[in-house]
């Protein structure tokens, strides 16, 4: 038993893949990452079909697509669909003593020994916030007390310091911007602070008087960079402890995030590719080739029966997604190349995106006033600034067409409906419903602060707690 590998899964909140140096952007944020991934195996198309936190950590946790896991919504009622194994849940049965940091109360994180939790919030009034070092600080010594048990061990860590409010402490407020943030003559935030569901929440954590969206971006970036830092810290323990060559590492995150995308600001809703696009990395030496890139099309729901296979550890589930172990070692898996995409914390919508395009279907009207439909060439206008649905309806309908056939297809094999369909207080607002109308939804949806932040995770443990 003492013979199987250790798993620390580092599943970061919020963290978009295009704004790590690892994946091409132009600013140096994840010069560790980046020097681990090359000791390991990077995926550069890697999806998390299912917006935000909850499904997307259910679907990272089980293997289950959002089908599978019943789990479709931010502020999901009731736990895991009946009969789901998540992976702490797994592994424990193996004989793996299990602890998450971060994460406690969500559905998706049912079934560890050990719960840690730290200060992953934060607002202007506190101060710079020191995410990672407060996660290091109840995590490193986790670490070294699981290192020394005769057991192995499972080790999840969720990062927030890509999740807003991003307050990066010095040097990193600073490291990618040199402006003056301050500039009355920059209005680049004015539609920001116009957006009422969401500008009391900026008010409390943007510098007074912040006129420059560049600034907040590059205070994205440097939470990114500053994590990236602390991270390091993990390494070096791995490395110290003397565990690294029996220690499966993986890299990943929930969800990306929404800068100044498509109106929807410093947030993470939205199907567009900057919140679908995720990183993902692997790295044991026993198992996983060193410096390989892949460009094959994967997915969140992927890494459970990844991780699985290179534990040794040989299960009866039918998973939902793929072991890409074969794709490391060059051989051919069955590739899936378009997938359903759905999205449930600020907007109600679900779409079909394939290498070439992407249809995006509103099931309710929107708090950004949106139209019903969308539809983006993915290779013509890779940022899908240029809505071509009502020039091109017969790619809608084809799209619309293999979205329906795969919806019956998933709610034949699981005998339930769709999640998406059933879940119509997905909003958080017990017996509303559906919105009628924009701006319904604009007068209704609120964020006012981290502290509201804060109580939508509070429900969410209190909801577990009572098993409801």
């Amino acid at each position: 038993m003492a013979d199987r590998a250790n798993l620390i899964l580092i599943g970061i909140d919020s963290l978009r893949a295009d704004h790590m140096s690892l994946y091409g952007y132009h600013r140096l944020t994840t010069p560790h990452i980046d020097k681990f991934a090359k000791e390991g195996t990077t995926f550069l198309y890697a999806f998390s079909p299912h917006i935000p936190t909850t499904p997307g950590y259910a679907n990272m946790l089980t293997g289950l697509d959002v089908f599978g896991t019943n789990v479709v919504a931010l502020r999901h009622k009731g736990d895991l669909a009946e009969g789901v194994v998540t992976l702490p849940e797994l592994l424990a049965q193996y004989g793996y003593t299990t602890t998450c940091v971060g994460f406690k109360g969500n559905p998706a994180s049912r079934g560890f020994h050990n719960y840690l939790q730290y200060e992953g919030w934060g607002s202007y009034a506190e101060g710079r916030s020191h995410k990672a070092e407060n996660l290091n600080a109840v995590t490193i010594p986790e670490l070294k007390r699981l290192a020394k048990e005769a057991q192995p061990f499972f080790l999840f860590l969720r990062h927030m310091d890509p999740h807003s409010p991003y307050l990066p402490p010095s040097p990193f407020e600073r490291m990618f911007y040199d402006g003056d943030e301050f500039d009355p003559n920059n209005e680049s935030l004015k539609p920001v602070y116009e957006f009422k569901p969401f500008r009391d929440y900026f008010l409390t954590w943007f510098p007074p008087g912040c006129t420059d969206k560049d600034y907040i971006i590059a205070q994205y970036d440097g939470a990114i960079a500053y994590m990236d830092a602390c991270i390091k810290n993990i390494f070096t323990t791995i490395e110290y402890l003397g565990i690294e060559d029996n220690t499966l590492v993986v890299i990943t995150s929930d969800h990306g995030e929404t800068l100044y995308d498509h109106d929807c600001y410093f947030d993470h809703h939205g199907l567009y590719e900057c919140t679908l696009r995720v990183p993902l990395i692997f790295k044991f030496s026993k198992k996983v080739p060193k410096g390989k890139v892949l460009t094959d099309y994967v997915q969140l729901k992927d890494i459970m029966p990844t991780v699985l296979d290179l534990l040794g550890i040989d299960v009866d589930i039918k998973f939902d997604g793929r072991d890409l172990v074969p794709l490391m070692r060059g051989e051919r898996i069955k590739q899936e190349p378009e997938f359903y995409i759905t999205e449930c914390t600020w907007m109600r919508k679900h779409g079909w995106r394939t290498p070439e395009w992407k249809l995006i279907h509103a099931l309710e009207p929107d708090f950004h006033f949106k139209p019903e439909i969308e539809l983006y060439n993915l290779i013509n206008d890779p940022e899908e600034n240029h809505n071509l649905a009502e020039e091109e309806p017969e790619v809608v309908e084809f799209l619309e067409a293999r979205m329906q056939d795969h919806i019956k297809k998933r709610e034949d094999e699981t005998g339930r409906p769709n999640p998406i369909y059933t879940n119509l207080d997905w909003h958080g607002i017990e017996g509303k419903g559906p919105f009628k109308s924009s701006q319904e939804a604009y007068d209704t949806l609120y964020i006012g602060s981290p502290g509201a932040a804060k109580k939508i995770q509070a429900l969410l443990e209190e909801r577990a707690k009572k098993g409801q």
